[in-house]
């Protein structure tokens, strides 16, 4: 039970500092696309480079309580987006720019999938082998 109480545990901080980390991205996008008038895509990368060094930061110490490797933890990380980034930058291109989708809407629900795949991304490769072995 133990065990199951610990994972809960470990979801909901994961969904806690999500959403710390879509606020960064939100605003940011909006700030770039607003103010500055970038393109979609670019607005997007940008945001979500911010998000991810934040989310990254604050999951591997207090959500996965890892002592892996940072350097190695990241690159895992980056190999992750290596992937996620090139396709949702696309995707968000493709939706905003020639389906005319609402930039906003392909956001949320580009976030929403970063969320899915990230966190099992993290929990099982990244963090998998290391998780709880830093001191809490």
């Amino acid at each position: 039970m133990a065990h199951k109480n610990n994972e809960f545990v470990r979801s909901l901080k994961f969904v806690l500092f999500s959403i710390s980390a879509g606020l960064i991205q939100v605003v940011s996008f909006t700030l770039l696309e607003e103010v500055l008038h970038l393109t979609h895509w670019l607005s997007y990368l940008i945001a979500l480079v911010l998000s991810v060094v934040w989310n990254f930061t604050l999951n591997r110490k207090f959500t996965f309580h890892s002592a892996a490797n940072i350097p190695v933890a990241m690159l895992k990380v980056a190999l992750f987006y290596v992937v996620f980034t090139p396709l949702s930058t696309w995707w968000t291109a493709v939706l905003t720019d020639r389906v005319g989708w609402n930039e906003y809407v392909v956001l949320i629900l580009t976030m929403l999938v970063n969320f899915v795949t990230e966190y099992l991304f993290q929990r099982f490769v990244v963090f998998g082998k290391s998780l709880d072995t830093a001191e809490k």
